[in-house]
């Protein structure tokens, strides 16, 4: 399984990223997928995760700002986190994470597979 990240960089607060991940390869047709966030020197959170059938889960601390999202567009499971309104607090490196046997609850991290990850730095 490979899960690919892009779209990080640098932005001023207030301003808006895309970023997307690419799995491919898994071995199960129904996939879980979830972003993940680590500041420095804070342990790593949840940010939003989608179920195999669609549901979302956003942490509280994006919700009405990060939309996330997933298609199967190219042969892969490509899953998006749209950030707008974004604030100097949502710098970190961002993962994307999957899961093709076992689906976690909600924000839990318990997935198996884990990209290199992506930096968002915003700035004030």
């Amino acid at each position: 399984v490979q899960l690919v990240e892009s779209g990080g960089g640098s932005v001023q607060a207030g301003g808006s990223l895309k970023l997307s991940c690419a799995g491919r390869n898994f071995y199960q047709s129904s996939v879980c997928m979830g972003w993940f966030r680590q500041a420095t020197g804070k342990a790593r959170e949840g940010v939003a995760t989608i179920t195999d059938d669609g549901k979302i889960t956003y942490a509280e601390s994006v919700k009405g700002r990060f939309t996330a999202s997933h298609d199967n567009a190219d042969g892969n499971e490509n899953l998006y986190l749209q950030m707008n309104s974004l604030k100097p607090e949502d710098t970190a490196m961002y993962y994307c994470a999957a899961d093709d046997v076992y689906c976690p609850f909600g924000l839990d991290q318990g997935y198996n597979y884990w990209g290199q990850g992506t930096q968002v730095t915003v700035s004030s």
